[in-house]
């Protein structure tokens, strides 16, 4: 096994920015092929990045990349992107399930239509992905599914806060504990990574605004994180839910500082939610 990507195909959602974007240009630099998969198709004035962009900095890393704009609620736009993927690249050796929503919001603050979306976007997303990737990763070498989510915990404090986001993020990690057992034979891993602290992304930004992005670690962090699961054995690496310094410390990182904004010492960074 090697820690190199060349000529693998990653199915990324959400990677018009942030941490998909981050995770994209990571393999991309090793020569991999990057399918986009995400909703952003015009410029936003709202919001940095199409599928459009991060395709062109995909393909001037060293990759070569698809753009398709992808809505995860939407089955016929998952099929549709899936085929192109194959019919472009020759199949699909890993999925990022990434796309999310997020409303840190208590159950009297929560409309039911931003509940709606966080377990259509999350949940509903990250399985409707899955299924429909599956049949390809069980013809690739070493494939895998690297869900973005939290390590499962029950304690009533992880709830209480956003029980309604928490939920939906639950319900891809629980994703995770069911589909790397059901897959394991096929020698799909399945697994789940997640920030130690919080990372900076436009969700960040909406959440706690300029102060909170300068205290949180950059999304290199979670690039090479995940670089690091999806370039393991398939059938040695699964069901397990890894933490991005965790990660990198096992490899041998011990100095952070490269994942920090300038200035900002390692005990100012924001924990995230979920640890």
């Amino acid at each position: 096994m090697t820690d190199t990507l060349r000529g693998k195909t990653l199915f990324i959602t959400g990677a018009s920015r942030g941490i998909g974007l981050a995770i994209a240009l990571r393999a991309a630099r090793d020569g991999a092929n990057v399918v986009v998969a995400a909703k952003s198709d015009v410029p936003n004035p709202k919001l940095p990045g199409t599928i459009h962009s991060a395709a062109a900095e995909i393909e001037a890393a060293g990759g070569q990349a698809l753009p398709c704009q992808v809505d995860v609620r939407d089955e016929a736009m998952v099929e549709t992107a899936v085929a192109r993927a194959v019919e472009r690249f020759g199949g699909i050796d890993i999925l990022v399930n990434n796309a999310s929503a997020i409303s840190l919001t208590g159950t009297l603050a929560t409309p039911m239509k931003r509940y709606d979306l966080m377990h259509q976007v999350n949940t509903r997303g990250t399985f409707l992905c899955s299924q429909k990737c599956i049949p390809h990763l069980k013809r690739a070498t070493n494939p895998h599914i690297l869900n973005l989510a939290p390590p499962l915990n029950m304690a009533a404090k992880w709830f209480a806060p956003n029980v309604a986001y928490t939920m939906a993020k639950y319900g891809m990690s629980m994703c995770v504990l069911g589909m790397h057992e059901e897959f394991r034979g096929d020698g799909i891993a399945v697994n789940a990574l997640w920030p130690k602290t919080g990372i900076d992304t436009e969700a960040i930004r909406l959440i706690a605004g300029p102060e909170g992005r300068r205290i949180c670690r950059l999304p290199a962090i979670m690039a090479d994180a995940a670089h690091w699961i999806v370039s393991r054995p398939s059938r040695d690496y699964t069901g397990r839910f890894w933490i991005d310094e965790e990660v990198l410390r096992g490899t041998g990182v011990t100095d952070f500082s490269s994942y920090r904004h300038p200035g900002v010492q390692e005990g100012e960074l924001m924990r995230d939610f979920f640890v």
